[in-house]
């Protein structure tokens, strides 16, 4: 086990005991302070440390950590260091702030290198060049293929033989505290035989968590199931915001298109592979055997604790989902190896998202579809309203973490608030 992953670990930063940021998490982000620009910060309970300011003083001194990948925007450069330099700085990070280590404690630079979370304005951590997303819980896909097929013929032919995934928009991935506006398309209305055009009536929100790649490959390389964990630097939670009404009209014979363009937003801080460690667990019995190249040894799935809020225009809020990350029936490891099974090339800063993680009970349903079963089963929310979608001023707000003992290594949040469509 990494000594940064210790659970008896304390840090001489205060750290609630519910925050989703002890020393043993120590995930990595870009933020900017008032007039200042953005640069790779590391979050510490409330606070968070400039690495720039560190590595200046001399006290992040690890080989093969260069100054200008910590002056960058986004996190690409540092990452792809290569995780002997990115895990040795967070090992570094942590004997840094270990309640018996007085090297920065008792250091005037703690007063510049340690700052609020609070003044600072979190960016995109990563330059996204390609996005992936999948569709990789059995009983999301399940529901939606009672919802729209055959309850007795739920899945397709294909889905339990390999990741079902279509390649996404990169550009309008944006960070926590994003105003998302209501899409505009085309709608196919109930019994109509020509489509209208207007803004979605449907909107709806989807819980996933995204893995970022932290190692290049060439054209024509693959990346085996075996291999995929040290391509893998860390996760984020990803809400791939979807137009149910729109996406009903063109995904045939594409796939989703304009339904799932106009936004997806992510947590802020990249959470390390190495800091999730101690929440490994077993996953799902794949039935029909896979076939070799997706085939893994040990436990690649995760247990990590996932919900969403609704939170009203009035400041009222609802928890509307509970779910786990463990519901995922095809893992991290298999879906960057069917990614890569046919050659495609992978880039430092992509994004792999999970697809909608809903697990068995209807409480752990991952999207409003599900969650209101296609808006038969309407939500009360506190105010005395009703939710069957997502309303114009609503905040999605999405959360997650590892229960560890005494601790939580979690994500921070995700949260958007949903404005009226654009007049055209």
């Amino acid at each position: 086990m990494s000594k940064a992953n210790d659970p008896s670990l304390r840090s001489w930063v205060e750290v609630a005991p519910d925050s989703d940021f002890p020393i043993q998490n120590l995930p990595f982000g870009i933020g900017a302070r008032p007039g200042d620009s953005p640069r790779p910060l590391v979050a510490i309970g409330d606070k968070a440390l400039d690495l720039a300011a560190l590595q200046h003083a001399g006290l992040l001194d690890v080989p093969g950590l260069r100054a200008d990948v910590l002056h960058m925007p986004r996190l690409n450069e540092f990452i792809a260091l290569g995780k002997a330099v990115t895990g040795a700085v967070r090992e570094r990070l942590s004997e840094l702030l270990r309640h018996d280590n007085a090297e920065l404690r008792d250091n005037d630079l703690c007063n510049t290198a340690l700052l609020e979370q609070k003044n600072l304005t979190m960016q995109m951590p990563v330059r996204v060049g390609d996005y992936t997303d999948f569709y990789s819980s059995i009983d999301h896909a399940t529901n939606v293929g009672t919802m729209f097929r055959d309850p007795d013929n739920a899945l397709l032919p294909n889905w339990k033989h390999l990741p079902v995934g279509y390649h996404g928009r990169a550009s309008s991935i944006v960070v926590s505290g994003a105003e998302i506006h209501r899409p505009t398309g085309q709608q196919l209305p109930a019994g109509a035989e020509t489509p209208v055009f207007g803004p979605s009536k449907l909107f709806d929100f989807e819980l996933e968590v995204a893995f970022v790649t932290g190692k290049a490959t060439a054209l024509g390389e693959r990346v085996s199931v075996a291999q995929a964990e040290d391509h893998i630097f860390g996760l984020v939670l990803f809400n791939d915001l979807s137009a149910r009404d729109i996406q009903k009209w063109e995904y045939v014979p594409l796939g989703p298109f304009l339904a799932k363009n106009f936004g997806s937003v992510i947590s802020p801080w990249i959470v390390t592979l190495e800091a999730l460690e101690p929440f490994r667990t077993e996953g799902y019995t794949q039935d029909p055997p896979v076939l070799p190249y997706l085939r893994y040894d040990g436990k690649m799935n995760y247990d990590l604790k996932l919900e969403v809020d609704l939170v009203l225009p009035d400041g009222q809020s609802k928890t509307v989902c509970q779910s786990n990350f463990k519901y995922m029936y095809w893992n991290m490891c298999q879906q960057l190896a069917h990614q890569t099974v046919n050659g495609c090339n992978i880039n430092v800063g992509d994004l792999y998202a999970s697809g909608t993680i809903s697990g068995p009970e209807a409480s752990s349903f991952g999207s409003m579809l599900e969650l209101s079963w296609r808006g038969t089963k309407p939500i009360p929310m506190p105010d005395g309203s009703e939710r069957k979608f997502v309303n114009d001023g609503d905040q999605i707000v999405m959360r997650g973490w590892g229960a560890g003992e005494g601790y939580r290594v979690g994500f921070g949040e995700s949260r958007c608030t949903v404005l009226p469509a654009r007049e055209l």
